[in-house]
């Protein structure tokens, strides 16, 4: 005689998707796509299969739709707010742009994210390149005669953080004197 209870809840009508969309919600501020991914994986291993595929994303593109439409789940936000967290981490226009497009913004709304932060940051790039050479102690922030010997592999390590050429060269030339003073730009 089995006494456990079956520690799986199974996810058949559009309340209960709608409750496990909240409960994620109140963890984490995830994009529609990520949303929609989620509760796809959760909702179908819950099940195990037995409910069909096209059923359960009606539901899904469902209950995502009512929390569009009270403003829970917004990609304007999400691109927004994330734009800038990257941005204050070091990440290039072309890293956000990446990042963002792979967690489905669409390509409007990634345009506006970047002119935004084009708009409201002065050289945006270059800053950022700093804040990567800082955090990974190289160009400028290399003791001197290291400088020359680790060139091609600092802009190696900038080309790799999405930087371009022009801006890589631009931040490995900074002087000491100069680089104290575009800190406090940071």
């Amino acid at each position: 005689m089995n006494y456990y209870k079956s520690s799986k809840k199974t996810y058949e009508t559009d309340e209960e998707i709608k409750e496990l969309a909240l409960n994620y919600l109140d963890k984490y501020q995830p994009s529609k796509k990520d949303l929609r991914l989620y509760l796809f994986k959760k909702v179908l291993s819950d099940e195990q299969g037995t409910a069909s595929k096209s059923i359960v994303l009606e539901q899904i593109d469902k209950v995502i739709q009512q929390l569009d439409s009270l403003g829970l789940v917004n990609d304007d936000l999400y691109s927004e707010l994330k734009s800038k967290n990257f941005l204050k981490r070091g990440y290039s226009i072309n890293k956000i742009k990446m990042t963002l497009s792979q967690k489905g913004i669409d390509s409007e709304l990634l345009k506006k994210t970047i002119e935004k932060i084009k708009n409201d940051h002065e050289d945006p790039d270059f800053y950022s390149a700093i804040k990567v050479c800082k955090r990974r102690r190289i160009g400028p922030y290399r003791p001197d005669a290291n400088k020359e010997m680790f060139f091609n592999k600092d802009i190696g390590v900038l080309a790799r953080a999405g930087f371009s050429y022009d801006t890589s060269i631009q931040v490995l030339k900074i002087e000491k004197k100069e680089l104290k003073i575009l800190e406090k730009k940071l």
